[in-house]
């Protein structure tokens, strides 16, 4: 089955191009399914690059999926038109009557700020809460992911002396837990922040467990024991040049930015990256929807607790 996605949405053109199955939202009213309900907080600052990104992952399942768009009241963007955003994007207060089989919550470029002093924590955390009672399952993501984590079990994070930023090798470490079904032993993942959150603090706490992690880049995959909760430190939603735009980007500011790890060939940004990390991505997902959230999730949402 396609992913269905609001009429107009710019993502709809970028996906057909890729080969990937969509429908509008005309075509999927005719259709007699229960789809699965999906919302994304999107804290990103490029909207458009992050839905894109974020829906070709969540396509790759048989199943139908309504997408909900979610940005928050509190913050204004500045980077996205204020046209798309209204067309597009709603407001948590529009949508906390409603249920969802899955919400994600994206990174933010917020990390190297206290929890508390990011503009919009307060309605962030309203949301998390919300999602213990309204959402089945939750992917958290980046700074969504250390953001979790502190909410909802006190897990602390960390500056780091140097950006983590590149392209890392990763290790699974339990190979029966269903979001990592199909995995190889050693799979890549791109990270880009400066902060972290350490495998001696996860491990105090008894609900959660660390399933995959890098030597270099450290914690990667944590979920809770019921599947209700995952934390995702890498962004395999990036796209092959994302990391390579992050690079030039900051180079023109004058920052102080080394090469990303593994990324170009031969460590040299006029070589064209490649994708390496986009099979275990869209596994990761694909396994989410179907082997955690499908099975899991009560065909009448108001039965979620």
């Amino acid at each position: 089955m396609p992913i269905k996605i609001p009429n107009g949405l710019p993502a709809f053109k970028t996906l057909v191009e890729d080969r990937i199955m969509v429908i509008d939202e005309n075509r999927a009213t005719h259709q007699d399914i229960r789809p699965l309900e999906i919302a994304i907080l999107n804290l990103m600052p490029k909207k458009i690059e992050t839905e894109t990104q974020l829906l070709r992952l969540l396509s790759n399942t048989p199943l139908q999926i309504n997408i909900e768009l979610l940005q928050t009241a509190s913050h204004e963007t500045k980077t996205t038109s204020a046209e798309h955003m209204f067309k597009f994007y709603t407001t948590f207060d529009k949508v906390k009557d409603k249920y969802f089989d899955g919400l994600i919550i994206t990174g933010a470029p917020v990390e190297q700020l206290e929890f508390e002093d990011v503009d919009y924590w307060d309605e962030i955390c309203e949301i998390m809460e919300w999602s213990k009672t309204h959402v089945y399952s939750t992917i958290h993501i980046c700074w969504g992911a250390q953001a979790g984590l502190f909410y909802h079990y006190g897990v602390k994070k960390y500056p780091l002396e140097k950006k983590m930023f590149g392209v890392f090798e990763h290790h699974v470490l339990n190979p029966r837990h269903p979001i990592l079904n199909g995995f190889d032993d050693v799979f890549l993942v791109p990270h880009s922040r400066h902060t972290e959150v350490r495998r001696s603090d996860i491990e105090k706490v008894p609900e959660l467990e660390i399933l995959a992690e890098s030597d270099i880049a450290g914690v990667d995959i944590v979920g809770d024991e019921s599947m209700r909760r995952f934390f995702i430190f890498g962004h395999r939603e990036y796209d092959k040049r994302t990391l390579a735009e992050e690079y030039f980007r900051d180079l023109e500011k004058g920052l102080d930015i080394d090469i990303p790890y593994n990324y170009f060939p031969d460590d040299n940004p006029n070589n064209k990256p490649l994708h390496t990390w986009i099979c275990h991505a869209n596994l990761m997902f694909s396994n989410w929807l179907n082997f955690i959230v499908y099975p899991g999730t009560p065909f009448d949402l108001k039965q979620i607790k």
